[in-house]
């Protein structure tokens, strides 16, 4: 069974997409529905053998794939691996700038060092890829670039070092729609809140032990699936948001808009959108829900 787009066939076609952490969770789904509407993805990563497997998988659907592996945060790197893809495909027309990490800790837990890792991870390194993106090929032939921020429209508690980041993040995209838009180039944000991704099974402790009730503190009554995301991301990326720079696309469920003294109404009649035919349900979820 392929991948279920609601997007038209072949909207990508001829096109060179780039999607960084593309090994798992939400950068994989992406590079999938990007493959499955004819894009020829490059996807990147730390880890080869995730990469390796999951564009053999991309392939076995009939999709094009070629792998990358570097660090995002480093930048001779980054400068290298965007050449290579060039050189390779003659420029980029996308790119997914998905890459990142963190792990859950009250601010005045986070050392200086854990501070500066998630930062590095969270808005760094994609300011690294978009640049390289920029100055090697995009700066003369336009494109689209997507940033994954996270849903910390009302702070990010428990998160603080990566809710600092990913808001940075947003900032960073318009700014650079602004000064890249003479080019042709668009710059856009999704910000994602709650979703069924791998990544959830990384998480220990108390937080891994909430992670099944978050669906209650949700006015959809649900969590996301990666499927949610990776269509947003492939629309800003394609022809249909030509109009479209320097905004964020919050994909949270309606979250951030409650009240703590207004009880949320419990209830599941909002269907799931799920267009991927591999997603897999985290483990957490499974044992707890």
């Amino acid at each position: 069974m392929p991948y279920r787009s609601v997007l038209r066939p072949g909207l990508f076609s001829g096109q060179i997409v780039v999607v960084t952490g593309g090994g798992s969770g939400i950068g994989r789904c992406t590079a999938h529905e990007l493959a499955a509407l004819g894009a020829h993805v490059a996807i990147t990563g730390r880890k080869l053998e995730k990469l390796e497997a999951v564009k053999a998988e991309i392939e076995a659907s009939g999709g094009s794939c070629e792998c990358h592996t570097f660090d995002i945060r480093e930048e001779q790197p980054v400068k290298d691996a965007i050449a290579a893809i060039v050189a390779r495909n003659g420029r980029i027309h996308g790119l997914f700038n998905n890459a990142g990490g963190q792990f859950p800790a009250d601010i005045a837990a986070i050392s200086l060092r854990g501070f500066d890792a998630v930062v590095r991870n969270n808005l760094t390194g994609g300011f690294l890829v978009a640049r390289e993106a920029y100055n090697q090929s995009m700066k003369d032939n336009g494109g689209a670039i997507v940033f994954m921020a996270a849903d910390m429209r009302n702070g990010m508690p428990n998160m603080g070092h990566s809710g600092a980041a990913r808001a940075g993040t947003v900032n960073l995209a318009m700014t650079m729609a602004f000064e890249w838009g003479h080019a042709g180039v668009r710059v856009n944000a999704v910000s994602p809140g709650w979703v069924a991704s791998s990544g959830m099974d990384t998480y220990e402790g108390d937080f891994k032990r909430d992670i099944p009730f978050l669906k209650n503190h949700v006015p959809l009554g649900r969590i996301g699936t990666e499927s949610e995301v990776s269509s947003v991301v492939c629309f800003l990326l394609s022809e249909g948001a030509a109009f479209m720079t320097g905004i964020n696309v919050c994909i949270d469920g309606g979250v951030p808009l409650g009240t703590r003294n207004i009880v949320l109404p419990q209830g599941n009649r909002c269907q799931p959108y799920n267009g991927f035919h591999l997603a897999v349900t985290p483990k957490v979820l499974q044992e707890g829900g």
